[in-house]
């Protein structure tokens, strides 16, 4: 899923403030199954999204486009939402906090300096909390619903360094734009989407614009103006590679349908990935405990504070993580072996590489929960043939996962209850 955080942080950030949308006489505009969906919200992520188009010096689309697009990605928000709503997920103030210091880090701010721009931005701070709120918990559906579903094999990693033998390893830097189709869609819906990726390919030969056709035609292009930015090859399908290495950078794709839709590129540029790759290694061990409708975050956490003090006064880490942990590494004392930079979530990297040797974390929030982790040891490795393989792994599950997604998010539409009342008097 492309989240709608970046757009709206990418408008805050900008050099001029977002403008408030004209009060007007709020009307419900669309039912999602049990909700509505309002002109006030509507007019507000429009107002957003114009705002990020004008930030990338993006032309702007008519009114009427625009409002058909965005509705359509709030109601694609709002089965999410109600998806997990129905599954008890939630997201509770401490999670929150953790979300929003990762987002200010990321933009090197501190919280207070954060809400500062945000409020300066004219956005109200308490509802932008809420919002943040809301994709943290798309991200958590996300992971529970599909990512966590997603394995690669060994068989498939072989399978494909031997189809990759003797070719050096490429990414490409790419932009798209997407038609999707609805699950078992008729001949007449394939027949429409065609003729619109056909409209758009047209546009973009002519010398138009790639974001501004990208925010006019594609489904997931206000983020980031249709750009996907850079792309290994083990991360994309088959077909897409093909297409590519026919392409000259600079220059558009033919069309391309895969089960979930009709895709078209621009390939940007193209480079070789390195190949000798040498690392700081971090060998480290966790105990997880994993939140749901029955454990909170400050559950975890209490729980992990009382098992960090046990361990502080001499009980094995290893044997606490046995008899407590959530993870698969629990029968083999929460060993979780020689990570590599990237090989863990965001927030638990950057906690394990702010320890010392034989140092214990305070409890960390990550997607998967809440973790105590103790590092081991440290080396620098060369880790090119190792590191291939697990960078390989990490790729084929991207592709996997976003394939899945686009069938998982396809699926939730089609069974949803849609009613459409933008055009109503």
């Amino acid at each position: 899923m492309k989240l709608y955080v970046p757009l709206l942080l990418a408008a805050l950030l900008g050099s001029s403030p977002i403008q408030a949308a004209i009060p007007t006489v709020d009307r419900v505009i669309a039912i999602v199954n049990r909700n509505a969906i309002t002109q006030q919200e509507l007019d507000q992520r429009v107002e957003e999204v114009r705002a990020s188009l004008r930030q990338r010096q993006a032309e702007i689309p008519p009114a009427s486009v625009l409002q058909e697009k965005v509705l359509e990605n709030l109601v694609l928000e709002q089965v999410q939402l109600q998806r997990a709503q129905d599954i008890g997920l939630r997201v509770d103030d401490n999670m929150l906090e953790a979300g929003l210091t990762r987002i200010a880090r990321q933009n090197d701010m501190s919280l207070p300096e954060f809400r500062q721009r945000v409020e300066g931005s004219g956005l109200n701070w308490r509802q932008f909390r809420e919002t943040i709120r809301q994709q943290i918990l798309l991200g958590r559906l996300r992971e529970k619903e599909v990512e966590s579903q997603v394995v690669v094999s060994d068989a498939e990693l072989d399978d494909y360094l031997k189809l990759a033998e003797g070719n050096a390893p490429v990414e490409y830097e790419l932009s798209q734009i997407y038609i999707p189709l609805p699950d078992k869609a008729s001949p007449e819906q394939i027949q429409a989407a065609r003729v619109k990726i056909n409209e758009a390919r047209k546009e973009l030969v002519s010398g138009r614009d790639f974001a501004t056709v990208a925010a006019t035609y594609s489904t997931e292009a206000f983020a980031k103006a249709g750009s996907l930015g850079w792309r290994p090859a083990a991360s994309l399908p088959t077909a897409f590679v093909d297409l590519l290495n026919k392409t000259k950078v600079g220059d558009i794709t033919d069309v391309v349908r895969t089960p979930g839709g009709f895709h078209l590129f621009k390939l940007t540029d193209k480079r070789a990935q390195s190949e000798k790759v040498i690392v700081r290694q971090t060998r480290a061990r966790h105990i997880l405990l994993r939140t749901n409708e029955l454990v909170s975050a400050n559950d975890a956490e209490r729980k992990l504070n009382q098992l960090r003090t046990r361990i502080r006064q001499g009980e094995k880490f290893e044997e606490l993580a046995k008899l407590h942990s959530d993870d698969g590494t629990a029968a083999k004392g929460g060993d979780l072996g020689w990570l590599s930079p990237g090989d863990t979530v965001p927030p638990f990297e950057q906690a394990m590489d702010a320890l010392d040797i034989n140092e214990l974390s305070k409890p960390v929030l990550s997607p998967f929960g809440v973790h105590l982790i103790q590092v081991l040891e440290r080396r620098d490795q060369d880790v090119s043939k190792d590191r291939e393989r697990a960078k390989l792994r990490m790729e084929i599950r991207q592709r996997k996962a976003e394939e899945q997604f686009e069938d998982w998010l396809r699926q939730l539409r089609d069974r949803a209850y849609v009613v459409y009342k933008l055009k109503d008097e």
